[in-house]
């Protein structure tokens, strides 16, 4: 079968939901599939039968479906497309982050292999993409990097901001308001959980105070 935009689209939301799985080879279950795909539970059942069929995804009914070796890898190189597209039109074409997202749902189905490369190559073969996502090689693989949360941090202690979990435009927006943007410098100085809030000091000594949930989708990385 060849992957069409909308497999492709299966896959990689696959690939993404079972990076948030608790277990290892756990199963993705098929009503957190379709409401991150917009459809009801018996059209994604129906799509995942035929990626079943074409060994890109191993079903088990009333309890999942994961993506097999194979359709890791194709799910892998769908991200690599969107990721790099995404950081092409933020470097090369001054676009926002908070606006780019979009626009790369759209043309990493559009794009060849080789211009993805040539792309790549331009962009100086970088390894993550504008909000800190990790971008595959061109086999597939990734480099899965452990980062913490300003809502798990050691507190009082200076963390260089890696990455955004959460691509919603307005969330971006937000977050670049506060300063919180991949590569800035902050320290979490109080957490108050009967406000549900996240106080902290920014590079340039600025105080910035944002709720837990917020602090839960920007990952850091000690100094």
């Amino acid at each position: 079968m060849l992957p069409s935009a909308t497999v492709e689209n299966y896959l990689k939301a696959l690939y993404q939901a079972q990076t948030h799985l608790a277990e290892e080879d756990g199963l993705v279950p098929m009503g957190q599939l379709a409401s991150a795909l917009g459809v009801v539970p018996g059209t994604a059942t129906t799509m995942v039968k035929t990626l079943a069929e074409s060994g890109l995804v191993r079903y088990e009914p009333y309890a999942g479906v994961r993506l097999t070796p194979s359709g890791e890898r194709l799910a892998a190189l769908v991200l690599r497309r969107h990721r790099l597209i995404e950081l092409f039109l933020v470097k090369v074409m001054g676009m926002s982050w908070a606006e780019v997202h979009d626009e790369a749902e759209h043309l990493e189905h559009a794009v060849s292999d080789r211009l993805i490369d040539r792309i790549d190559e331009m962009l100086g073969r970088p390894a993550v993409d504008p909000h800190g996502d990790p971008i595959p090689g061109p086999e597939g693989t990734v480099d899965r990097l452990e980062y913490e949360t300003l809502l798990t941090c050691p507190l009082n202690a200076d963390v260089t901001v890696r990455r955004v979990s959460d691509q919603d435009s307005e969330f971006l927006r937000f977050v670049e308001r506060q300063d919180l943007k991949p590569g800035a410098v902050v320290r979490v100085e109080e957490r108050d959980p009967a406000a549900d809030s996240v106080r902290l000091r920014g590079q340039t000594n600025r105080e910035i105070t944002i709720g837990a949930r917020a602090a839960s989708k920007v990952l850091v990385q000690a100094r």
